[in-house]
């Protein structure tokens, strides 16, 4: 009897020690490493413990596994698989890259980077594209500020180039979004910097307030990538598309000159925008849509070099 009071109790300790565990898995986050394009996928097969032999199967089984690791409550998000970062990472770290472990370690680096997406429940080939986007602005993000911490103090007054254009950039972006107004707003920054094309797109949604809503990581990455373009005197510039209810679309320009940002006239917004980028041919204007001249910006009080 008292073997059988023993034997209960322990059943009840183990039954609870899983339940315990099952709980605290739960607030363990998954990252899913994901290889988006086939000639990615082609290069991981070189590794003999890598066995996928079809890029469709294998999106097939990432969109299973996504599933099922949601249905256990887990917290899951999606990480772009670089098979050429990956080797990098294994030749400076000494790991053997052909061990699951060792592709485990580098997902997680990449999502320690932030440039991954939490899974809601969509199908993986709607991921992809998000994927990629979120990949080539964290690189452009990522770029711009190397740009930035690399230029050093000014010789003639001894400040931070870097930080100041960062200071100034930030103080620009807020005066686009006030006189941007209440409606949804797209922003589009392009600065050309040391045979790069850095690109910047930010969304911000402003009520009748004026007070703009937009997401940190949008935020910071435009101040950064135009921060760059003011401290490398860039001929690079910004434009800005307003939506409103009832109303045209209205599309602002302004080009960066001497570490500020000119407003561009009526005519000049209309030929960059109806001019197609690569050819240089006219291109047909959208209807619906207003190019105005771009309005005046207060300026910053800081100082410029």
């Amino acid at each position: 009897m008292e073997h059988a009071k023993n034997q209960t109790r322990t059943n009840s300790t183990t039954r609870h020690t899983r339940s315990t565990r099952r709980a605290l898995r739960r607030e363990v986050p998954s990252t899913v490493g994901l290889l988006a394009d086939r000639e990615d996928f082609d290069a991981m097969r070189a590794y003999r413990t890598f066995t996928f032999d079809s890029h469709g199967t294998y999106l097939q089984q990432v969109d299973d596994l996504l599933k099922t690791l949601s249905a256990e409550g887990l917290h899951t998000s999606v990480a772009l698989f670089d098979p050429e970062e990956f080797a990098e990472f294994c030749t400076s770290t000494g790991l053997d890259p052909d061990r699951p472990e060792t592709r485990a370690r580098f997902t997680a680096q990449v999502a320690a980077r932030g440039a991954c997406v939490p899974y809601t429940g969509e199908p993986v080939d709607r991921i992809i594209p998000v994927l990629v986007d979120t990949a080539v602005r964290r690189a452009t993000w990522d770029c711009a500020t190397l740009l930035l911490t690399g230029l050093g103090d000014c010789a003639s007054c001894g400040e931070d180039i870097g930080k100041e254009a960062f200071e100034r950039s930030s103080h620009l972006l807020v005066a686009l979004l006030k006189g941007a107004g209440h409606g949804t707003h797209h922003l589009v920054c392009s600065v050309p910097a040391e045979g790069e094309q850095l690109l910047s797109v930010l969304h911000a949604e402003a009520g009748t307030d004026g007070v703009p809503e937009l997401s940190d990581d949008e935020g910071a990455e435009f101040v950064t990538v135009l921060a760059a373009g003011i401290a490398l005197e860039s001929p690079g510039g910004v434009v800005l598309r307003t939506t409103r209810d009832g109303r045209p679309d209205r599309v602002y320009g302004w080009r960066l000159d001497r570490g500020g940002l000119r407003a561009l006239t009526e005519a000049e917004v209309f030929n960059a925008y109806c001019t197609d980028a690569e050819t240089g041919e006219p291109v047909s204007p959208e209807s619906g849509v207003d190019y105005c001249a771009g309005y005046p910006l207060e300026e910053d009080p800081g100082p410029h070099h």
